[in-house]
């Protein structure tokens, strides 16, 4: 039965200086603890409300409230500091306005689980409890991080988050030499930053809706038009996508533009962020004509596999299964249903299997491909 954590001593940093001075001690070859909590009810943008560091038996808690971080997370951009995280995703998109692209070098803890033959998704508490023996408290999940002061609990739950990952990293790096998967796991770290610090939205945002992929390519191209409006708007009101434009009031507006501005606003009641203002710029940027240069830059929505299609689709999925099983790898992180549908309706290789994933499925998916 794994022991009950006891909450470890942390500094409170509320200054710049004081946490450019405690990231300026790292010393070469450091093992750097990273979480952070968020708050994202409201906004289109995480809010950053704490940020845990943890070294060598040291822990700090940094206030991002009270200053101004600025550069101040620079130190993590060196190739000699490995920063370790669990599950950082949401993490790095937080931390992206002070490190646009991540940290120099990351080691992700639940990346590397599934590695070693510890499942897809593990949590970090049961990670600490599997490798460290240890039970981590989890009463805090959904606690306010943006109230000040925070409580006791809530400041032993966040340094906790931490304290336990230098040991995991060590164990994990250890098991992945020992399966010769090192360069894997680090590419799909690298792969993992580039995905969750995007500087722009995505330019073909319509791929998503697999329902609309049988509509002409005309309504196709208004549809993109109008979510990447939507997007661009919510960066700039920072609010979320769906306050703005629900997805299933986006597909219908592009199925059936309002002629009336009226209409535009009798259809979209409801959505909290849009205000008259909204309403007005988004009925006219439906007035425009799709152009064929509009249609050209719209990349075509793939349709659900059919026929043939569906067939070598399961062949595949059976393939990349036994495949795992081989490796001792969850399916899901060797090829997701998702990738092997794109794959098998376009017959174009994925990026997302581009690396160490193309050498071992490149030669056993392509041979599926219908004919």
């Amino acid at each position: 039965m794994p022991l009950l954590a006891p909450p470890p001593k942390a500094e409170w940093i509320e200054q710049r200086g004081e946490l450019e001075q405690w990231l300026a001690e790292l010393s070469s070859g450091t093992v750097l603890g990273l979480d952070t909590e968020f708050m994202r009810r409201n906004s289109f943008y995480p809010q950053l409300a704490l940020l845990q560091l943890g070294v060598n038996g040291r822990y700090a808690l940094v206030d991002p409230l009270a200053f101004d971080i600025g550069t101040a997370l620079k130190p993590l951009d060196r190739a000699d500091v490995i920063t370790v995280m669990h599950s950082a995703s949401e993490d790095l998109e937080t931390l992206s306005p002070w490190l646009p692209e991540g940290p120099r070098v990351l080691f992700d803890t639940q990346i590397a689980a599934a590695f070693v033959g510890m499942g897809l998704g593990m949590s970090y508490r049961a990670l600490v409890a599997e490798l460290i023996g240890v039970e981590l408290d989890k009463g805090e999940t959904r606690s306010d991080w943006l109230q000040r002061p925070l409580t006791a609990s809530q400041r032993d739950y966040a340094t906790l988050d931490v304290v336990y990952l230098e040991a995991v990293h060590h164990q994990l790096a250890q098991r992945l030499a020992q399966r010769d998967r090192a360069d894997w796991h680090a590419e799909d770290c690298e792969r993992l930053k580039r995905k969750s610090c995007p500087r722009e939205g995505d330019p073909q945002p319509q791929l998503t809706f697999r329902g609309a992929a049988e509509w002409p390519r005309e309504q196709q191209a208004l549809l993109r038009r109008i979510l990447l409006w939507r997007d661009v708007t919510a960066r700039l009101l920072d609010k979320p996508r769906p306050w703005l434009l629900e997805d299933a009031l986006a597909l219908s507006i592009a199925q059936q533009p309002p002629q009336k501005l009226e209409e535009l606003e009798r259809r979209c009641a409801g959505q909290r962020a849009l205000r008259s203002a909204q309403r007005a710029e988004l009925f006219d940027l439906l007035q425009p004509a799709v152009s064929p240069e509009e249609v050209a830059n719209t990349a075509a929505i793939p349709p659900f596999p059919q026929g043939k299609a569906k067939q070598a689709l399961a062949e595949m999925k059976q393939s990349v299964d036994t495949l795992a099983t081989q490796m001792d790898l969850p399916p899901g992180l060797l090829c997701s249903r998702r990738v092997l549908e794109e794959f098998v309706v376009s017959a174009r290789w994925p990026e997302a299997l581009e690396g160490w994933r193309r050498s071992v499925l490149y030669d056993r998916l392509t041979g599926l491909l219908p004919g």
